[in-house]
């Protein structure tokens, strides 16, 4: 499938929206992908996290977690198709942490998981907390790369779909200088927009 086809899913689905967004990383954009929209659709799930196991097929992985709330769905499928155990993050008084009981072995190989990923901030938080249990970071897999740069994250680092729509720091917006309204649609609480 093209990346044009895999796009397509996203505007059929509404989840391609287009606007004037605060991304959960703090910038703004006119682009945002809500991809709880797509993955509602279990063959829509599973194709796009398809593709991420695919691609770690080769890779030795114990365990796949993903930061909540966003990338709990593609963490727990990736996991089911790789026949994995999968955990989550949580955001608690703005910090993530592993909560529930869930916990890493030392040693063990972790595949961080993603809905979409921009500064690749919650998988920044998410690697700390694996190396704080001593596990090892295998690969960080996304069904959006919309980072724009090389984001150096040490391990390798997948994207089902890679497009880069312009971002702004909130200082330096075009779309806040229009006076166009802004949207939060994301799951992270950021304070006053």
């Amino acid at each position: 499938m093209t990346e044009s086809d895999k796009l397509q899913i996203f505007r059929d689905t509404k989840a391609l929206l287009e606007g004037h967004f605060l991304l959960s990383s703090g910038l703004h954009s006119n682009i945002y992908f809500q991809c709880a929209k797509v993955l509602q659709y279990p063959k829509y799930a599973t194709m796009f996290c398809q593709e991420i196991a695919d691609h770690f097929s080769n890779f030795e992985i114990d365990v796949v977690i993903s930061p909540a709330l966003g990338g709990v769905l593609v963490g727990q499928e990736v996991a089911r198709l790789m026949n994995k155990r999968s955990i989550f993050t949580e955001r608690v008084d703005n910090v993530m942490i592993l909560r529930r009981g869930f916990e890493i072995s030392k040693g063990e190989r972790v595949l961080i998981c993603e809905d979409v990923v921009t500064t690749a901030k919650s998988s920044r938080e998410v690697a700390n907390i694996v190396n704080q249990f001593e596990g090892k970071i295998v690969g960080i897999g996304c069904i959006i790369d919309r980072s724009r740069n090389n984001l150096n994250l040490g391990v390798p680092f997948f994207g089902t779909i890679k497009l880069f729509p312009e971002t702004y720091e909130s200082n330096n917006c075009p779309l806040c200088k229009s006076n166009i309204p802004i949207e939060k649609p994301g799951s992270r609480k950021i304070g006053k927009m």
